[in-house]
């Protein structure tokens, strides 16, 4: 997915009550339910982003693993949370999202 399509995605949602939805046409919504990458990253499992800090040391640790640096950290948690029927959600060099499977059907993040 390209950053414009992600971004397009996020000014179509609103978080109300830790939960995401599609805006509906016509209605109007308070400014606290936007939805930008920070409100997102919330409902990622894991992230890696040069704009968000996904804290990968924080979640390595959270799947009990151990790794010499980031790249090797990164494809540990990726392996973890792929394993366990998550979705990967590329966005360009060197950024990737992780999120659970019912969440990236729901927004449409895959088919099905």
């Amino acid at each position: 997915m390209s950053w414009e399509a992600f971004e397009t995605l996020l000014a179509n949602l609103y978080e109300r009550d830790d939960r995401l939805d599609f805006r509906q046409p016509g209605e109007s919504y308070p400014r606290s339910e936007k939805v930008d990458a920070y409100v997102m990253s919330g409902h990622a499992e894991a992230l890696l982003s040069g704009d968000i800090d996904g804290d990968i040391w924080d979640t390595l640790a959270d799947i009990d693993e151990e790794a010499s640096d980031e790249a090797e950290a990164w494809a540990k948690i990726k392996a973890y949370y792929l394993a366990r029927d998550n979705v990967l959600l590329h966005l360009g060099e060197g950024e990737e999202w992780i999120f659970g499977e019912s969440l990236a059907r729901r927004l449409g993040l895959v088919e099905g």
